[in-house]
């Protein structure tokens, strides 16, 4: 007996909806493995990794807090995915933003008013595009591969965020520490609800409902999603291919810079020499888990979002290494695309005897 994969005549609706409850059931099980092989009460581990965070009020907002960035980007990643452009690099688009984002308040700390946080938020998705478009302009005029081009930019900024904090950004009053001064409060995205919430999440929250409009009910989501399933047919329909690249990766690098300044200029409140665990990275399993649709994509942050807490509580709780919420990100990414093939193909299991010469299956 062997299992093959039979290619279905259509895609399968409903494992296009039940894949990604497969993956996050499948991560569930093997994260309840690791949890035994590492002498974890695997009932106890999953209840402090996944449940836990969302039973108590501060580990409810830091779960929150945790999401908005994670959506954010997931949404512009989504795009460019849509489209076929394979961005890899929003870490360190996320990064080029907030430093950007921060010009105001490091360098003109006096310019204190009405306009500091909208021209910070500006400045941040201008960088986070600009930074974007690198790897965009070099796929565009020299046909260069955007997967390494855009990765490999991730450590560029990160050693330029790097240079600045130790350098010419340095606190002067901060006794030597690699870091920038202390943000002002004009600099300073305020809390909202009752301060459970900053007013980055509800900026959030209205980007991807816009995004989620235009991907569904505008010419420009129609081209995103054309030019993605079939270039060819979109380039008889008039549209760009160069065109539309530049544009999902800026618009992409734009949210990225964005989600880079409000971290820096709400629970950060300053420059350091590392301001993301990593939300770049797990914005793509972010941008997957959720189907590539902004809706989802909300969903799927917050579920990503648990496994940063969920790793800081088994690490205090339980004393296992919080580095395991990065191999259940990975894990998870993994199980999304292999349960994503069922929706191509279906399973068969097949006696060899069945194949005939030509390789096709004649009866099971």
């Amino acid at each position: 007996m062997r299992i093959e994969l039979v290619k279905r005549k259509e895609h399968s609706e409903l494992m296009s909806l039940m894949s990604p409850l497969i993956a996050v059931g499948l991560t569930a099980l093997s994260a309840a493995i690791i949890f035994s092989i590492s002498g974890v009460n695997p009932a106890l581990g999953l209840y402090k990794f996944f449940i836990e965070p969302l039973t108590e009020q501060w580990s409810l907002e830091a779960t929150i807090e945790k999401a908005t960035p994670l959506i954010l980007i997931g949404c512009g990643l989504a795009v460019c995915y849509l489209s076929n452009n394979w961005n890899i690099g929003a870490e360190g688009q996320f990064v080029v933003g907030a430093m950007f984002g921060s010009i105001l308040p490091v360098m003109f700390p006096s310019f204190e008013n009405s306009l500091t946080l909208p021209l910070m938020l500006i400045c941040g998705v201008i960088g986070g595009a600009l930074w974007a478009m690198i790897p965009a302009l070099l796929k565009t005029r020299f046909n260069t591969n955007e997967i390494l081009t855009s990765l490999m930019l991730v450590y560029v900024a990160g050693l330029l965020l790097d240079y600045l904090v130790r350098g010419p950004w340095r606190d002067p009053d901060g006794f030597n520490f690699p870091e920038s001064r202390i943000f002002p409060d004009a600099a300073t995205l305020p809390e909202v609800f009752g301060g459970m919430m900053s007013l980055a999440t509800p900026i959030t929250i209205i980007v991807a409902l816009v995004l989620a409009l235009v991907l569904a009910k505008t010419i420009k989501g129609f081209e995103i999603r054309v030019m993605g399933e079939s270039p060819r047919a979109g380039s008889f329909a008039g549209f760009s291919v160069k065109g539309l690249t530049i544009f999902s990766f800026a618009l992409a690098g734009g949210l990225a810079g964005l989600a880079g300044t409000m971290v820096v200029s709400g629970s950060l409140n300053q420059l350091l020499p590392s301001i993301s665990p990593g939300y770049g990275f797990t914005a793509i399993i972010v941008a997957f888990l959720g189907r590539l649709n902004p809706i989802g994509i909300i969903i799927a942050g917050f579920v990503l979002a648990l496994s940063y807490i969920g790793g800081e509580g088994v690490q205090s709780g339980l004393g296992v290494s919080n580095k395991i919420a990065s191999v259940i990100q990975g894990l998870l990414l993994f199980y999304v695309l292999a349960c994503d093939t069922l929706i191509l193909y279906r399973i068969r299991m097949v006696s060899r005897r069945a194949a005939n010469p030509a390789g096709e299956v004649s009866h099971v």
